[in-house]
């Protein structure tokens, strides 16, 4: 009982603490208990521990809330692209009349901890852009071919000479047919099979009123014998636009179209051409 006396005596007993200033005012003494000052020892560790504690807290957040921005950032980033790819996928659809093929997101590598790794999927998509790229670059390149094709007949009648060697029905000579006569009734419109430019439209000695129509890509087509011509040098015809009146004019025996297929600068039946749709 003696000893706790004595314990709580010593622990109780106050400590003089001068604070004696560098200038001529007074000095200043507080007296504190040995447990006043060991409790604030305790408290000012313990304050110490949970400011530090708390600054690594909050520079923990700023850099993840730094990484969550820099994600947040890409995954807009992804998704404005992946919506591209579907975009390109539906255009494709459309053209293809194929499946659906999502072969291109589904190869994105998700590893089993939950995380993404961003640099290989913009790897992965910028490489399926640039295939998606490189395929409507292709596609629109066939589409020129195909609407630079001659397609189809200029007018609906009957074909009465085709491409060839015949006898002339006039002077009787033996020569290349280079085109395909198709007899129609006079004013019928004459429409171009294709895409293109009119590079001439007037008229020929022995070919009457003549349109000829360059489409690119080596094709070129001609319509001759015409009444009337409808379109001028220079102008820009689409498939199926009417450029000419039918008519007898130049040598003739009779109101027809003559019709020319030229394919780099040669030439061509256009037999093969009538025939498409």
């Amino acid at each position: 009982m003696d000893r706790a006396r004595t314990y709580l005596k010593r622990i109780f007993t106050p400590v003089t603490i001068l604070l004696v200033p560098h200038s001529r005012t007074r000095s200043v003494s507080i007296r504190m208990p040995v447990v006043a000052i060991a409790a604030s020892v305790c408290l000012f560790l313990i304050g110490s521990a949970f400011v530090v504690a708390v600054s690594v807290q909050a520079v923990e957040y700023n850099r993840m809330k730094a990484r969550l921005d820099y994600l947040s950032a890409q995954f807009i980033e992804v998704q404005g692209t992946i919506s591209s790819l579907k975009q390109a996928e539906k255009d494709f659809r459309k053209l293809f009349s194929l499946k659906s093929k999502s072969a291109v997101l589904e190869s994105a590598d998700f590893s089993d901890s939950g995380s993404l790794d961003m640099e290989e999927l913009r790897e992965q998509i910028e490489s399926a852009m640039q295939s998606v790229a490189e395929i409507r670059k292709y596609v629109a390149e066939q589409k020129n071919v195909y609407l630079a094709t001659p397609v189809g007949w200029p007018v609906i009648g009957t074909l009465t000479s085709h491409y060839g060697y015949r006898n002339h029905p006039v002077n009787g000579n033996n020569k290349l047919h280079t085109g395909t006569d198709i007899s129609v009734p006079p004013g019928t419109e004459v429409k171009t099979t294709a895409n293109g430019i009119v590079s001439f439209a007037g008229w020929t000695e022995k070919s009457g009123i003549v349109v000829v129509v360059e489409h690119g890509h080596g094709f070129s087509t001609a319509y001759a014998h015409n009444r009337k011509a409808l379109v001028r040098l220079g102008q820009r015809v689409t498939r199926g636009e009417a450029i000419a009146m039918s008519g007898s004019t130049g040598i003739s025996t009779g109101p027809h179209v003559h019709y020319e297929v030229w394919k780099n600068g040669r030439p061509a039946d256009p037999a093969g051409f009538l025939a498409r749709r």
